[in-house]
């Protein structure tokens, strides 16, 4: 099976002077965890912002999101794949990088796609390499547990 038989098509996209708000209500409003940063006159793959990364480089530390710029908290090239990629290559990416989504980009670095955690299990036949995913993006940091009050 290759990734773009696999993936989710047509992700919705910001341009890195986008708000950090705005991708946010991309993220509420069509149930994902990412958001593709892209170049505005290319469509390029610059990066990706996650839930996570909204969640603790903005809210955790106090910031307005209405007035942060996701050029400020983008992760810049990010692990991908390619459409024609096998998904095993994709698999053991998602493995060895810990992450839980991946952007597939076609030959001209555009993000035409994304494969996540759940196409994985959703799609694929096989329990182990799902079970084995699903093991390894989710071993834990090691840090002890802390109360808030």
């Amino acid at each position: 099976m290759k990734c773009r038989q696999l993936m989710t098509p047509g992700p919705s996209t910001c341009t890195p002077q986008a708000t950090v708000q705005a991708a946010a209500l991309i993220m509420s409003e069509e149930d994902v965890g990412i958001v593709p940063v892209v170049d505005a006159d290319t469509h390029r793959l610059l990066g990706v912002v996650t839930d996570r990364d909204l969640c603790l480089d903005v809210v955790a530390a106090g910031k307005h999101p209405e007035l942060m710029r996701l050029f400020s908290i983008l992760h810049e090239d990010p692990v991908t794949c390619h459409l024609d990629d096998d998904i095993e290559v994709c698999l053991t990416r998602m493995k060895e990088h810990q992450i839980r989504r991946i952007p597939i980009v076609n030959d001209c670095g555009v993000c035409v796609g994304i494969i996540a955690q759940k196409d994985v299990a959703l799609q694929l036949p096989e329990s182990e390499q799902v079970s084995s995913l699903l093991r390894e993006v989710s071993k834990p940091a090691g840090r002890p547990a802390q109360t808030c009050e």
